[in-house]
């Protein structure tokens, strides 16, 4: 079966591409500091995240309800080239939770399906994603730099953000909200801070 890279998706099921850009870059930007201040995720599982930042609204193309569990659909239905069935599926899965509910293995087959690492991994991935996904949500690029700090002993894990403009301070409630899974999953509070 034939299926297609990361820039064909693109290709096919964007006509702007700016929002799917700019959350990879701040996903990554969040990740490396994960890796360096709080904890250590494979190496290899960065470009999973990459992937799913990128392809995480391609469900638009099929309606606005519900574009997450869409974009998991396509994802999964179409594969993606130099990706492994449960790669895909980790991917497909990690698009998926960008929004709305959290992974819930009584709730939903293919997450419950993983092995226990897998949903580990999922978790981590999209707590990650969401957090990004919400500082980008007007889609006008405000931030142009993530760095971390965490402070061990009152285990506070800090966003360092730097803005894109200087006039005011971004709106970044939506990534306040969506930090619920990320403190969950890494069992620690986050606090945000522009630089």
């Amino acid at each position: 079966m034939f299926s297609p890279s990361v820039e064909q998706y693109i290709e096919k099921y964007y006509r702007e591409t700016t929002h799917a850009y700019e959350v990879k870059k701040l996903s990554l930007m969040l990740f490396d500091g994960i890796n360096e201040n709080l904890k250590k995720i494979p190496a290899k599982t960065r470009k999973f995240l990459e992937v799913a930042a990128l392809l995480h609204d391609i469900g638009y193309n099929i309606g606005a309800k519900n574009h997450n569990k869409h974009s998991f659909d396509i994802i999964k239905k179409e594969g993606i080239k130099n990706f492994d069935e449960e790669e895909v599926t980790i991917i497909a899965l990690v698009a998926r939770y960008h929004r709305a509910s959290l992974p819930n293995k009584t709730k939903h087959k293919a997450y419950a399906e993983l092995k226990k690492k897998e949903r580990k991994l999922v978790k981590r991935l999209s707590s990650i994603l969401r957090i990004c996904d919400g500082l980008d949500r007007a889609h006008m690029q405000l931030i142009k730099e993530i760095k971390t700090q965490y402070d061990e002993e009152n285990n506070i894990f800090t966003i360092l953000l730097t803005s894109n403009i200087s006039q005011r301070t971004p709106d970044i409630s939506s990534a306040i909200k969506k930090k619920d899974l990320f403190e969950k999953v890494y069992k620690t509070q986050v606090v945000f801070k522009f630089s």
